[in-house]
């Protein structure tokens, strides 16, 4: 893609980065007093639509559905943007392989507009039609399903699956020409990683275990944040400290809620200098990201006020913004 259409996206993208919400929008979210004031100030502001009703998924769903429309009418290459996608696509595999080997049908949730619809997904699965499967995807969808039938081990199941998954988005940032593609990609990985060690410690996992888990990055030892694993929480706040990691340290000791804020906060963090480059993908993706972690505080905000959470309860769980 040339220049100049790349110019003509970030011009699209810069003027749609306008309506954004930003951290006092999210604040007068927060200060709406139920979830029916949250839904009216959302379509205040231009979220679901007409035919959209007032209901916090279907108005979630209608600007998830938004955010692809608008980059589809760029015409840029749609492939860039599979790395991003790549968490929901691998959920799919692993929610197929648990509905086949225990045979419980819709006992798992599918996400929609993945390359592999339900449907195909179950039969590939079904029927061990591995070749079908995208290419990063075909060794892990055989040993889960060969692990769960033997074994019945579905958390065994998961982390081969969550592996391959972080490994399918290290090795795309990795063949990427794009900074915002490989920054993401390692980004990431390392925050799966950090949390893995976290739930790790807490439930006393083993080192094999983590080991198995965590897949290869580049920011982090693996082998030395599984160890630290081991040895409690203290001793992760410690590696973390010493290896570029201070915030997620500071945050994990502060609350599991501020550790959750800041793994998302950490990849808003890695897209914001896309903000100023003009000629190439990056301010798409990021724009991207950012719609995506603006949807995900909005419904944190739309779930904590309908459970009658506090206002300084909801803000401990707000995620930065990327304006």
């Amino acid at each position: 893609m040339s220049k100049t259409q790349y110019t003509y996206a970030v011009a699209r993208i810069r003027a749609l980065e306008v309506s954004l919400f930003s951290a006092s929008t999210i604040e007068q979210l927060i200060a709406c007093k139920d979830l029916e004031s949250c839904l009216r100030f959302l379509q205040d502001k231009g979220w679901g639509g007409n035919d959209v009703p007032m209901d916090a998924d279907a108005i979630l769903t209608r600007e998830r559905e938004k955010i692809w429309e608008t980059v589809g009418e760029m015409h840029v290459d749609m492939d860039v943007f599979n790395v991003l996608s790549y968490t929901n696509w691998f959920h799919n595999l692993k929610a197929a392989v648990k509905e086949v080997c225990t045979g419980k049908s819709g006992a798992n949730i599918f996400y929609e507009g993945t390359p592999i619809p339900k449907e195909e997904m179950l039969r590939i699965i079904r029927e061990k039609d591995y070749k079908a499967l995208p290419e990063n995807m075909q060794a892990a969808a055989e040993e889960a399903v060969e692990t769960l039938l033997h074994s019945g081990d579905g958390q065994l199941c998961d982390i081969i699956i969550d592996r391959a998954t972080m490994e399918a988005i290290k090795e795309a940032g990795r063949q990427s020409q794009d900074d915002i593609i490989r920054d993401y990609a390692e980004s990431t990985v390392a925050v799966a990683n950090i949390k893995i060690a976290v739930r790790s410690s807490k439930t006393a996992k083993s080192l094999d275990f983590m080991k198995r888990a965590m897949a290869p990055c580049d920011s982090l030892n693996v082998d030395g944040l599984a160890r630290a694993a081991l040895a409690g929480m203290d001793s992760i706040i410690e590696y973390l400290s010493g290896n570029g990691y201070l915030e997620g340290a500071l945050a994990l000791k502060e609350s599991p809620s501020a550790f959750e804020r800041w793994c998302d906060n950490r990849i808003i963090q890695t897209i914001k200098p896309q903000k100023t480059n003009p000629f190439s993908i990056g301010p798409l993706v990021a724009y991207v990201i950012a719609r995506e972690n603006e949807i995900k505080t909005v419904r944190i905000i739309l779930t904590c006020k309908q459970n009658g959470l506090s206002d300084d309860s909801i803000r401990e769980r707000v995620r930065e913004m990327y304006v």
